[in-house]
């Protein structure tokens, strides 16, 4: 028997499942204290994030806003496990970072989390291919030549499949910043980070990067960046904004 429903408010409505979240900070406090005063005292505390809260699903594209010093690159460090939270706690990928040691951080960290930033950080002696190529050598993933074709699979990737014996010097800083993609990605991690990773290219250069971070995006990855740029941030599909340590908004919109 089919069942009719005149009213469109009595048609039972079927909910979709929300997607599990990959990264989950819940609670979350961070105090910075400045430099120890008298007999090593800790000296006066600085609370760089008060409570929060903040869950990003598998496959987001999540845009960090806000003014300086709110807190914004202290999310991406806590995410990322380069800092521990005072308070709270920082799951991602199913792993609790606050209950991790350093050690156990550092080999969780480069299967996990790919990093980019704002002035690239590429060793300036190590050419292109071997800048992308450290991350897997770090972490021993696979013999020497297959980490030299996975790397430059990356690097064609970004667009610079024939830049690989280059030097950091002898490239733009558009084409640097796409190494840095290239070797963020190197270990294939689920989740990649930016901090102000278009914050110094030029305007033509900064939208060719955010749409090399939206082909990976579409193609799997999570992505969470910081930027001030709010042209920028409106390209992605969320907008987490950030104000003297607290979420202050947090839309969702589309691209």
């Amino acid at each position: 028997m089919i069942k009719s429903y005149p009213d469109a408010a009595q048609r039972p409505v079927t909910l979709r499942p929300a997607p599990p979240a990959i990264i989950e900070l819940a609670g979350v406090e961070k105090i910075y204290h400045s430099a120890g005063g008298r007999r090593g005292r800790r000296g006066v505390g600085f609370p760089a994030l008060s409570g929060v809260d903040l869950a990003i699903a598998a496959g987001e594209m999540v845009a960090i806003t806000g003014p300086s010093g709110s807190g914004k690159t202290t999310i991406i460090n806590l995410i990322a496990g380069i800092d521990r939270p005072t308070a709270g706690t920082v799951t991602v990928n199913g792993s609790r970072l606050d209950q991790m040691t350093e050690d156990q951080l550092a080999a969780w960290r480069g299967r996990t989390i790919g990093l980019v930033f704002q002035f690239f950080q590429l060793m300036p002696t190590l050419t292109a291919m071997e800048n992308a190529t450290l991350p897997l050598d770090l972490a021993r993933l696979g013999p020497p030549r297959e980490r030299k074709v996975r790397a430059g699979r990356h690097l064609a990737t970004v667009g610079l499949g024939d830049h690989g014996d280059r030097l950091p010097l002898e490239l733009s800083g558009g084409e640097q910043q796409r190494v840095a993609i290239a070797r963020a990605m190197a270990c294939d991690p689920p989740v990649l980070l930016g901090d102000e990773p278009t914050g110094n290219l030029d305007t033509a250069m900064a939208r060719d990067m955010f749409e090399l971070l939206r082909g990976l995006n579409g193609n799997g990855t999570t992505v969470v960046y910081v930027t001030h740029d709010q042209a920028l941030a409106e390209k992605a599909s969320r907008i987490v904004s950030v104000r003297d340590g607290l979420i202050v908004d947090d839309t969702r919109r589309r691209p």
